[in-house]
């Protein structure tokens, strides 16, 4: 699921990875909401906010909202560094690297949420916009840009592009594929919503707050350690084979010669 990347990565790859995540982002998303009444998993809005302050000379207060949108391309930034810097190091799972920096950036918040005197919130929101980035940019290099889980207007117009080629077959004889494609659209864009949903159920009625957050980072976790766990076994499974087929190989050339003799 973390370790394919590009093309060697399937279907199954991407739906895995992308319901992981986009649940995730729909956690970040209602929590940092309903915490601060900021967007915190992708910055369209905070661009247009930013340009309406320095329309209106309110220059500081554009300010903030400046670095917001950086914060999320800082992330970006920061994710593509890491996974270059050790992409050559074969035993090293590199997506495993920003992932556990955004698991680290979930708990932090969460953890000093309960401290009132020390929480900024503008700098929280910065940190979780920061996250989401790191997510954004990771998933999109190991899917080779056909998964993105923190926002989903493009989703929508991917989604829309694909559902009317459906109707003209002859243009886009490839039906598998694209109905392949929808799925993956639909998985991501639905987990995002029950992401929403469970996250405000926890913030709200359980009255957890930012607390929300850890379940977030406990999912990511539980994935990375799945995903570890996996692949030690179907390695496991692979070295018996190999084992079994060697061990076998004396006997079934010692058959092959005494039938040999014999006929």
């Amino acid at each position: 699921m973390f370790r394919h990347q590009g093309k060697s990565r399937t279907l199954k790859h991407n739906l895995r990875i992308a319901t992981i995540l986009s649940f995730v982002a729909g956690i970040v998303n209602v929590t940092g909401f309903l915490a601060f009444q900021e967007l915190t998993t992708h910055v369209t809005g905070h661009f247009a906010l930013f340009i309406r302050d320095v329309a209106d000379f309110k220059l500081w207060q554009g300010t903030i909202y400046f670095l917001y949108i950086f914060s999320f391309l800082f992330g970006s930034f920061f994710s593509s560094i890491l996974i270059e810097q050790y992409k050559e190091n074969k035993k090293l799972n590199v997506f495993v690297l920003p992932t556990l920096v955004e698991c680290a950036i979930l708990i932090g918040v969460a953890v000093f949420s309960n401290f009132d005197q020390m929480l900024a919130p503008r700098l929280t929101v910065c940190l979780l916009l920061f996250a989401m980035g790191l997510q954004n940019s990771f998933v999109t290099k190991i899917s080779n840009a056909v998964v993105r889980t923190t926002h989903l207007t493009g989703l929508f117009t991917d989604l829309g592009i694909e559902l009317s080629q459906l109707f003209f077959p002859k243009s886009h004889p490839n039906r598998k594929k694209l109905k392949a494609t929808i799925k993956l659209r639909l998985f991501i864009i639905c987990f995002f919503f029950m992401g929403g949903i469970i996250g405000g159920f926890m913030y709200s009625t359980l009255h957890l707050k930012l607390n929300t957050l850890l379940f977030g980072a406990l999912i990511l976790i539980v994935s990375l350690f799945f995903d570890d766990f996996r692949l030690k076994l179907i390695t496991i499974k692979r070295r018996y084979r190999r084992e079994n087929k060697l061990a076998t190989a004396p006997k079934r050339k010692v058959k092959q010669r005494f039938y040999n003799k014999k006929s």
